[in-house]
């Protein structure tokens, strides 16, 4: 069978992303539009929400900017669904073969990126100026903590900060920035994990990489050339003027302009309601970028990562070439189409390498670094991670025997869904207002409906009443995966994630298949039966 896009056109006119829809089910497949559309219809498709909202319509929802996250609607045609896992039968590999050892809960899970353990394979970030994150930054820093991963502050927080103190341009106070590393920090146990802060031009403009390693005594400091969601800069919605006009005297691009007087008028009046805060991308050489990496350490950075997009084949050659000379700790590699807060929704839809073939082209220049003896840094990859089946394969298909390439995976959107999710039913605890179904489940009380809330007592003591319920989600969820994980990875009779290979996979079909080099199960199959029974 001929490989197909499993989903045609038609979403295009109809995206709960944007809350548009068409007035008929059966469109057009081509254009998604109705196969008649009527002057009287009320209903809003893109198309008629473009003409009375413009560029507006370009983005998510635009009233729920700071308390959602949105993704892709397209259906790339490969994921991580189109793999399997092979579960075994003989042997134990990283344990004693004794059926009372080899059990799922002694599963060693811990990994090392660049140098630091973490207790999963995960990292999640990078959270930055946007409001969802602002607004839930304690319990995705400290669930993070608990959970012993790397958590990253992402690009535009100092920027952005209204009391934020700028002097010759350098940024010489940043109480949001401050605040976050401290969050994280007041539960992080000094050995697994750690914060990292993120850095585009605007930032080290700013100076705020400086600001970071001497003031606030960050260790990780990671440049940002892209992410999966947007080939852009940053973007953000200002629904305040005065901040809108402070953000343009910082350097920042504000769409409409909101020193024009006509724009401001606008504004007041209601036509509008949010500004557009936009960032810039950098121009990048191979020896600008050398020297840059370089001179952060130099200037005190312990670690130095790398955060780019879902780019072209040349973009990924490029960052391998440039992130090998410089020898940075680990590149973090962002596949289509997933964003935090705001992205143009067709840029997310149509636009970028989806996860499974980049990691592909990442895994064929880590081979021919490896084979040119080159030094290749640690590899993270990212774009759509939700749980431990798509770990385990991330990591499995990158190890060619010399051990895996991806160290870890990094999430966004799930560990923000959980910490949104569990701080809302623990507000509607508090009001009575929870949901019969699930308080008839789980119990009307948070230390009830939360499972993990005995470990973490017990793991804290006093210090648990500190703990915003949001943290308690996250730790939770992210718990979840490390039992999840431990219980394949036992399947696959491998009890240290280091031994997860190439073999441990099987591609379910042939477009699988020819973009990753795993075979499908007739061809894994080839010679095994032969050699045990003959």
């Amino acid at each position: 069978m001929p490989f197909q896009i499993h989903r045609n056109s038609s979403y295009l006119n109809s995206m709960s992303t944007t809350r548009t829809r068409t007035r008929v089910e059966d469109v057009c497949p081509t254009s998604g539009l109705c196969p008649i559309c009527i002057k009287e219809c009320p209903v809003l498709c893109e198309v008629s929400l473009s003409a009375f909202r413009g560029r507006e319509a370009l983005y998510p929802d635009p009233s729920m900017f700071g308390n959602s996250t949105a993704g892709a609607l397209k259906d790339y045609g490969l994921d991580w669904s189109h793999f399997n896992i092979q579960s075994r039968l003989l042997g134990a590999n990283g344990i004693d073969e004794n059926p009372d050892v080899a059990i799922f809960p002694n599963v060693d899970v811990e990994t090392k990126v660049g140098g630091i353990p973490l207790k999963i394979p995960v990292m999640i970030g990078a959270y930055g100026s946007t409001d969802v994150a602002r607004l839930h930054w304690d319990g995705l820093a400290m669930g993070g903590a608990l959970s012993g991963i790397i958590v990253t502050i992402g690009e535009n927080v100092c920027g952005m900060d209204p009391e934020a103190r700028i002097e010759e341009g350098k940024v010489v106070y940043a109480p949001e920035l401050k605040r976050r590393v401290e969050a994280f920090r007041k539960l992080w146990d000094g050995k697994y994990g750690d914060i990292a802060v993120q850095t585009n031009v605007e930032d080290q403009r700013l100076g705020v990489d400086i600001y970071a390693i001497s003031k606030l005594e960050v260790n990780i400091i990671e440049r940002k050339w892209g992410q999966g969601a947007k080939a852009i800069g940053g973007e953000v919605r200002v629904g305040d003027l005065q901040k809108a006009i402070l953000l343009k005297k910082r350097g920042y691009i504000l769409i409409p302009d909101p020193e024009d007087p006509e724009v401001q008028e606008a504004f007041k009046q209601g036509v509008f309601k949010t500004f557009e805060r936009h960032s810039r991308v950098g121009m990048l050489t191979e020896k600008g970028f050398v020297e840059d990496v370089e001179w952060l350490r130099e200037q005190g950075a312990k670690k130095v990562s790398l955060k780019t997009g879902a780019y072209s084949p040349e973009a990924v050659a490029f960052t391998m070439k440039v992130a090998s000379e410089a020898k940075v700790d680990y590149v973090v590699f962002d596949g289509a189409g997933g964003g935090t807060g705001m992205s143009p929704v067709p840029m997310m839809n149509e636009m970028g390498t989806p996860t499974v073939y980049l990691e592909a082209q990442v895994l064929k220049c880590t081979e021919i670094l490896s084979k040119k003896g080159r030094y290749v840094p640690d590899i993270v990859m990212a774009g759509g991670f939700i749980d431990e089946t798509q770990i385990f394969k991330a990591i499995a298909m990158s190890n060619f025997g010399d051990g895996p390439y991806v160290k870890a995976i990094l999430m966004g959107r799930a560990p923000l869904t959980a910490v949104m999710k569990s701080s809302h039913f623990a507000d509607l605890a508090q009001k009575g207002l929870l949901p019969k179904y699930f308080e008839e489940l789980f119990g009307s009380l948070p230390e009830k409906f939360f499972i993990s809330v005995p470990d973490l007592q017990t793991m804290l003591g006093g210090k648990f009443k500190e703990l915003p319920w949001g943290a308690v989600g996250l730790y939770t969820y992210l718990d979840r995966i490390k039992v999840g994980l431990q219980q394949l990875m036992a399947g696959a009779r491998k009890w240290k994630l280091n031994l997860l290979n190439r073999s441990d996979l099987v591609a379910l079909s042939e477009r699988a298949s020819k973009v990753s080099g795993i075979p499908l199960p007739e061809e894994a199959s080839n010679g095994v039966l032969e050699s045990i029974l003959s």
